[in-house]
Order: C-alpha cells, then structure tokens, then sequence
C-alpha cells in the first residue's frame, strides 16, 4: 500500500473521521473506497437498508472515473452501486435511485434529486466521502454543500480526501467533523510533497508568444501525450480550432466546461486511450483524473494560486512513472507566482526557449481569421476571456490587468484590432465619476476657503486643486479616446481602410460550426458580461402581401431621411403641398374639419353625405367608363377603315391581288374584339368559295406578260 493507504485505511475502519491529504498519485481513492466496501460488508448492508455510502466528486469526469474504480474492486460484493451526474436523463436516475447501497455523485445533481425525487431518503446513511474536499468548499460549491449536508443524518462517519488542503476551524464545525484524524496535513501553511520523478521547468515568454512557443512544442514533441492547461473554456475553443486546421501532424482533443456530457466523456476516454494526443483543457481536467502515460502537462496561462498549479503537474508522474511540466509566465507574474511556490515547498527550475526553434504562427492565424469568420469569431471571444480571467484572479500582486500588453496579444491571435472590453469600460467610468467628484469636493472647498479670507491656505488649496483638475482633465482625456484603461501598441494617426478592414471589422452573429452547435451546452448563460440586456425577437405574423426589403435598400432610405432632416434644420420647414379650388383659393391636400361642424346636423346627415359623396364618385366612374368605351370604338372602325382602304388600293386593273408593301413586314396586328363591343357592330368577312385562289390567273398570251406575272410573284412572296 502506498503511505496514504496505509496511514487512512485502518483509521477509517475504526469509524472515525478522517482528514487526509496526499500528494497527486498517490491511491487517494483505494483509500477511501476500500473502507467504503468493507465497513458495508461487515454491516451486512443488504438491498432493503437503502443508501449506506454516499461519494461527492466536484467534477463529473472524476465522478465517473471513481465509479469505474468502484466497479472494477467491488464486482465479487452485492451492494447496487450508482453514478449520478449531469447531462443524462433525470427520469432514469429516480426510477433507479431508490434502489442503490452506494451513490458516486456530483454535487448539483444530488441536491436535485434531494428536492425533487420522491422516495429518495438518506436517513441510514454510514459514510459520506468528499473527495477534492477543497476544490468542494471552494465559493462555486459552499452553498451547495450546506444544502446537502442539511439532509443527511449527523451519525455518520465522514472522509475528506484531497492533494491539497487547509485545516480549517470553519470549515471542519460546516462539515460537522467529529474529531478528526488529520493524515499528511500539518499546520496551514505546510510543504507538499510532489513526486520525485516529476521534473518541473518554467519559462518567462511575453503574452504575445505564448502560442507560437505551444505550436512550435507541439511540432516538437509529435511523438508525446501533451496535456496543454488554459485559463478559460473559450480559449480551449480557440486554440483547437485554429491548431486543428494547421494541422500539426498529432491528433488534437479538447475539453471544458460548456462541452454536453457525452461530449465530454468522449474526449476523455479517447485521451485516456491514446498513445500520442494533445488535449487542451480548463481547470476541470486538473483535480484527480488519472491519464495514463501523460508525458508532458504545459500550463499556458498561469494558475490561480499554488494549489492549482499543484493539481495540473499532478496529471504525469503518476504513483511509480515519470512526467515533466513546464509552465509559462508573464513577466510581471514571474516574481509573485515563483514566490506562492516557494512557500509550498515546490522547486520549479527555469529554462530558457530558443527563439530558433520558434515559428512564429501570427500570419496562419491572420489567414484563418480572414477566410473563416468562426475562427475570427472565437478570437475575439479567448481575448476577452482571458483578460476577464486575469482580472478576476484574487492574488493582484501577481495578475495585474493593466500592464498587459493587450494589443499586441490580439494581433497574435490574429485579430486586426483590439476588442472592447466591457465590465473595464464600467470600472473605468465608475473612476472617472469618482475623479469628478473628488474634484467638485475640493473645489467646494476652496470657495469655501476664499470665502474666510484665508490668503497662504487660498493659494495652497488653488494650486492643488488646479493641479488635481489638470491630472483628472488629462486621465479623462485620455480614457475618451481609449477603450481600455491601458496603452496599445496601435498608432493613434489615422490610416486608411481597405476592404480587409471594413471585412473584419463586421460583427459576427451565429457563425459557429455545426459540431460546436451540437457539442456545446446551451443552456448556461454566457458569462461575456455581468448585465446584458438582450433585444426580444418579436415575431410578426407572415402575410401574403409580405416583402423583405433589401440592406441596401433600407440604408438609402435612412440616408434619404436623414438628409431631409438636415434640410428641415438647414432652411426650416420645408414647402407643403396646396391645391386649388374653382375660385382660385388655395387649400391643403387634406383639410380636418372641426368635429363640432361635422356633426351639428346630427350622425344621420354625416351618413347622408357619406352616400351622396359615394353616389357622386360611382357617377364620375360611369361617365368615364362610357368614355373610355366610345374611345375604343372609333380606334376599332378607323382600325377596320384603313384596312379596307389597304385592300381595295392592293387591287390592280387585271384583277390580282398584290400584298402592299409594308413597313411592318408583311405582320399584321390582330384585331382583339373589346368585351363591351356588340356582334352586331361586327361587319361580317365576305365568304370566298371553297376551291377559289386569292388571284384568277389570266391566259398567257407573251413573253412581256410572264415577265409580269413573276415579278408580281416575287413581290407577293
């Protein structure tokens, strides 16, 4: 048995409490699943005593990892044993749950069925195991555990697993320990023990060159497991999907947070299963998975404190083989993160990257950015991100927000500008407003001042007072024309814009691939901004009169109206359309009459002239329509009088007939009859006898008359 082991193993079958900690591993969850089996099994725990061991894991990956476990020692025992996680079908887990000895669970989904699974009691429950029992009180997990400790009995026996712990006072009286035996943990401030094959280098690289020293590691070490730490789930995104489509000669996995379950547990079991892989991951990936074979863990953004640094190492170098780390730090985090590691007894060497070795991957990335908006999309979403993460970092004297260099970061991801941040816009005005406050104090006191008479303090107070009004007219200034409370490497002289530029600068809404539509989670809100007010998508009811309007054609209609409002503001109210009347009286289009004249002879009369006025229009509309059919009728018979005149000119002395020439070649317009026009209007055709040509063909009686008749021939033709 590993110290662990044979340090906890024996406590816990006392039936004490244990408070244990080990280094990563180390067999943390033999330690506490092997007393979990066999406290039951002397028990003679059967089916009908209901729930005797319940085991929290903070992920759901390490959930699932303790369950295989589970299956693989306790398969010769009778005890019905379950998983309960999120991302799988709530209706299943509460036919099946009242039925199981021993629950593996995550903490949000146990509280669910808590509340809502009728028949689910935990009233004879003997262990409760939390493993990472830090990373659970952490503030994600604190209000979720109360509740759930609020529902188990008090006479139970509990164990506390983790690699790195606190022994805290608070914490111990929320958890309702009942003197605990405290393994591998001395006072708060104690060294731990990480592996002696473990080799643990650092680097100091600028924020701009942190992923061409990861692609050119990556390209290096093609023939390795690399697992690649990132401080947030959109820069887990981003750097796949850009990496994916440089291909770099390995296969590439990724996981997070927002990923669906099986998803998740697809990434995690190919990884598991995989010679050569890389998988970039966040700090979920980082507390007690057991990847075998892990050859390198390259933690790309800082962690947050020592204790996740410790977590991530731990991931190579497991029980008895050997492992390398590598972590990569700014240089202002250099001095403070070395420190906290110090203090951990964690000795960490430091190497130095050839820039020869380095491919700088900056104009790939600009490439992609230009022909894929998606991976434009996701930059500008990893941007944000990890600054957001930087500013929310507890320990500042580490994570300084405002001395990174964030221009040059966006345009290493391939960005053509810098995006906006927002929740530092808000801090930044919220300090503007502070500034122009101290100021109005400070002047109010000066007239306060110069009011008694003071002369010596007068002069004092005005200097200092013109010289605070200067510095915060100069931050003020300067944070107009700056988005982010921090210098940019961009210039500040206008320059000109191409088609790239106006490409890039389009926002892009819902561009993201298939496989991520169907592989993220999204039913969590965005964590983008703090308060985001949204636009409601009213949908109007389709018509068939409906017509979509092009851009294009609503911005010159914008255009249009804008410009008449510069008239209107230019030249005053622009000229309004009259009419005149009979008498020469000038009048409006539309003239309102006054209701009080409209209906002093009563509703009757209105609709009296409401009837005549519409008899009078019906009048208007037959005159025309007799109009317009006297019109058509003498257009017919000068029609039918020209082509009677064309017929009887085209008849010569001999009698043949000759087809006139014509400017419209020989096509002739066909006669429509109108629909008002009567058939006894209609001049009938002469009938032509059945058997008679169009012309009688004289005898031939000389060579001049042939010539005649062919010539008529050919003008016929």
């Amino acid at each position: 048995m590993t110290d662990i082991q044979a340090s906890s193993i024996p406590v816990s079958l006392k039936g004490k409490d244990v408070l244990g900690a080990a280094r990563t591993g180390s067999g943390k969850t033999l330690a506490f699943l092997i007393p979990t089996l066999e406290i039951l099994h002397r028990r003679k725990w059967g089916p009908q005593d209901g729930l005797g061991a319940l085991i929290i894991s903070p992920t759901r990956e390490l959930a699932v990892q303790i369950f295989e476990v589970l299956r693989s020692i306790g398969c010769y025992h009778n005890f019905s044993a379950g998983l309960i996680i999120g991302g799988k079908n709530l209706k299943d887990e509460r036919e099946r749950l009242s039925r199981m000895n021993i629950l593996v669970a995550t903490p949000g989904r146990l509280l669910q069925h808590m509340d809502q699974t009728f028949g689910f009691e935990c009233d004879n429950l003997q262990l409760l195991i939390l493993d990472e029992a830090d990373r659970i009180l952490d503030m994600g997990f604190a209000r979720t555990l109360s509740a759930l400790l609020s529902h188990l009995p008090k006479s139970r026996q509990t164990l506390l697993f983790s690699a790195t712990q606190t022994q805290s006072v608070a914490q111990l009286a929320r958890l309702s320990l009942k003197e605990p035996v405290s393994i591998g943990i001395g006072n708060e401030e104690s060294k731990i023990d990480t592996p002696e094959t473990l080799s643990q280098y650092y680097s100091t690289c600028n924020l701009d060159k942190k992923l061409d020293i990861l692609w050119s590691f990556i390209k290096m070490h093609l023939q390795s497991k690399v697992l690649v730490f990132l401080s947030s789930g959109k820069q887990v995104r981003f750097v796949y999907e850009s990496f994916r489509r440089m291909q770099p000669g390995i296969p590439l996995l990724h996981l997070h947070g927002k990923q669906k379950q099986s998803a998740r547990l697809t990434m995690y079991t190919r990884f598991t299963s995989s010679q050569h892989a890389v998988l970039f991951a966040t700090d979920i990936a980082a507390r007690g998975l057991d990847f075998p074979s892990v050859n390198w863990v390259v933690q790309v953004d800082a962690p947050e404190d020592a204790e996740t640094y410790i977590h991530r190492v731990g991931r190579t170098a497991r029980y008895d083989s050997s492992g390398k780390g590598l972590l990569l730090l700014l240089p202002s985090e250099e001095e403070g993160m070395l420190a906290a590691l110090r203090n951990k007894g964690v000795k960490v060497e430091h190497i130095k990257i050839k820039a020869s070795k380095t491919r700088s991957i900056q104009n790939d990335l600009q490439k992609l950015a230009f022909q894929d908006p998606e991976i434009k999309y996701l930059g500008q979403r990893a941007f944000v991100s990890y600054v957001r993460s930087v500013h929310l970092h507890k320990d500042k004297s580490i994570f300084k927000v405002h001395e990174l260099p964030v221009g040059a970061f966006a345009e290493s991801l391939g960005l053509p500008g810098t995006p906006k941040i927002k929740f530092l816009s808000r801090e930044q005005t919220k300090g503007r407003k502070n500034a122009s406050r101290t100021v109005a104090a400070l002047q109010a006191q000066i007239d306060a001042e110069k009011k008694d008479g003071g002369t010596s303090v007068e002069e004092n107070a005005s200097d200092s007072g013109s010289d605070e009004s200067e510095s915060a007219e100069s931050s003020g200034e300067e944070h107009e024309d700056e988005d982010l409370p921090f210098k940019t490497t961009e210039s500040s002289k206008p320059s000109v814009r191409t088609k790239y530029d106006r490409m890039f600068g389009r926002k892009n809404q819902n561009i993201l691939s298939e496989h991520y539509a169907k592989m993220i989670d999204h039913g969590d809100a965005s964590d983008e901004d703090f308060i985001t007010l949204k636009r409601a998508d009213h949908d109007l009811p389709e018509s068939k009169d409906h017509v979509e309007y092009d851009v294009e054609d609503l911005s010159k209609r914008k255009l249009k109206l804008s410009r008449t409002k510069r008239m209107v503001a230019k030249y005053g109210q622009l000229g309004q359309k009259l009419i005149f009347d009979d008498d020469g009286n000038a009048h409006e289009v539309y003239e309102m009459v006054d209701p009080q004249e409209f209906y002093k002879h009563g509703v009757d009369s209105v609709k009296e002239a409401g009837r005549k006025f519409a008899e009078g229009e019906k009048g208007k509309l037959r005159e025309a329509d007799a109009l317009d059919k006297e019109v058509a009728k003498e257009k017919k018979k000068e029609k039918k009088r020209k082509r009677k005149e064309r017929e009887k000119g085209s008849r010569d002395q001999d009698g043949v007939v000759v087809a006139p020439l014509s400017d419209d070649d020989g096509y002739v317009t066909p006669d429509f009859d109108l629909p008002s026009e009567r058939e006894s209007d209609m001049e009938p055709a002469p009938k032509r006898p059945k058997g008679s040509s169009s012309f009688t063909r004289p005898p031939l009686q000389s060579l001049e008359d042939e010539e005649t008749l062919a010539l008529r021939f050919l003008r016929n033709q």
